[in-house]
């Protein structure tokens, strides 16, 4: 299967930095860097050396870090690019141009023939500076581009025998999981190319994309921590862990899943931004389990209606009962963690009462708790 061998590329030091509210400094870039890098990723993709000093400092900090991911930077397809890139020591360049009619027309105007020449004039200059380094070339815009078109650059590039990969981009987020797949397995037939996968999240489909794509025999997938990126962002890295786990734990079960929290609190702090309630994994509402049907099953067996065990990301369940849908099998298990033993028709009768009481508005757990130390008490008064 694909996904027993795959890599993460995280892009929250690149992509992430394209978000609204993010505008990471040095410390803070070491700082991600650093948790990414405890929690495993294979490699760590940073903002271009030529978009600004600070960036190309932040790179150099990084590289110098000593962290076991490899360091990547993602650049255009030109030479200056390229130079300023490989003289910061990151361990793999990320080159991309755009294919689209959209591009070709509003970017840089230069043609199928001409994005062909220049991509082979940059690949042969970088490969032959550094013989080591990884190497990748992406079009841009890849769902909007011309299978035709597509084709022709990418079996040309791939004939040049100079990358180490091919990335396929969702730039806009415009594709379907079918769309993915057919693209990526036909790359994988034509060229025997490790496959990489961007995708964005403007329709919704990041995470079903990249799923998609790894079925369809990718290697790599890019995220960002919580999602972020330009306008919705691209797949996170949480979804995709998610995703996976789902699948089967031991495609997942090289991460680190218990920083997962820290991550995406650690990001949502640094961009200023709330973690979604329906967030995948550390949503506030990830596992918290209300209706009583539920309650009962998942006090019984938790996998009942769980197929995340929030254990394995350093989470706790909870199981809400102070509202109008509580079941009375969570109220005798609230009981039990009291230490309190009383008879199915008490906890009934509380039961009822904390129904009556939420219509009107919640009870919070030291109300119930109250209610049921009443009851326990008026059972020990009752007469032998």
């Amino acid at each position: 299967m694909p996904f027993n061998h795959y890599s993460i590329i995280e892009s929250t030091l690149r992509e992430g930095e394209q978000f609204s509210t993010a505008t990471f400094t040095t410390g803070q870039k070491l700082e991600i860097a650093g948790m990414l890098d405890q929690f495993g990723v294979e490699m760590l993709e940073m903002t271009s050396p030529s978009a600004s000093p600070q960036s190309e400092a932040d790179i150099r900090a990084v590289v110098n870090a000593g962290l076991r991911a490899r360091i990547l930077t993602h650049i255009r397809c030109n030479l200056e690019d390229a130079r300023r890139a490989l003289d910061t020591g990151v361990q793999g360049l990320d080159v991309v141009i755009g294919t689209s009619p959209q591009l070709i027309q509003h970017s840089h105007g230069k043609s199928i023939r001409q994005i062909i020449d220049l991509a082979a004039e940059v690949m042969g200059y970088i490969r032959g500076q550094r013989p080591d380094i990884i190497l990748r070339f992406s079009t841009e815009d890849t769902f909007r581009s011309r299978e035709a078109d597509l084709l022709r650059v990418y079996l040309a590039i791939a004939d040049l025998g100079l990358v180490n990969r091919l990335g396929v981009a969702d730039t806009v987020g415009v594709a379907t999981p079918t769309q993915v797949a057919a693209m990526v397995h036909q790359l994988v037939r034509l060229t025997h190319l490790d496959i990489e996968f961007h995708g964005h999240n403007d329709s919704g489909c990041a995470i079903a994309n990249a799923c998609a794509a790894l079925e369809a025999g990718a290697t790599h997938i890019d995220t960002t921590i919580l999602g972020i990126g330009e306008r919705n962002g691209i797949t996170p890295l949480g979804g995709l862990i998610a995703r996976l786990y789902t699948l089967d734990r031991t495609y997942v079960s090289k991460y680190n899943l218990r920083l997962l929290p820290a991550l995406d609190q650690l990001i949502a702090d640094t961009c200023e931004i709330g973690i979604p309630f329906s967030n995948y994994i550390t949503g506030a509402s990830a596992f918290i389990h209300k209706a009583g049907i539920h309650a009962k099953a998942v006090l019984a067996d938790p996998g009942t209606y769980e197929i995340l065990r929030p254990e394995d990301f350093g989470l706790n369940r909870e199981i809400a009962i102070g509202h109008r849908l509580t079941g009375w099998n969570a109220i005798r298990d609230r009981a039990e963690t009291l230490g309190l033993s009383l008879p199915d028709d008490t906890i009934r009768e509380v039961t009822r009462t904390i129904k009556k009481r939420a219509d009107d508005a919640p009870l919070s757990l030291a109300a119930i708790d109250d209610l049921l130390r009443e009851a326990a008490g008026a059972v020990q008064e009752q007469p032998v």
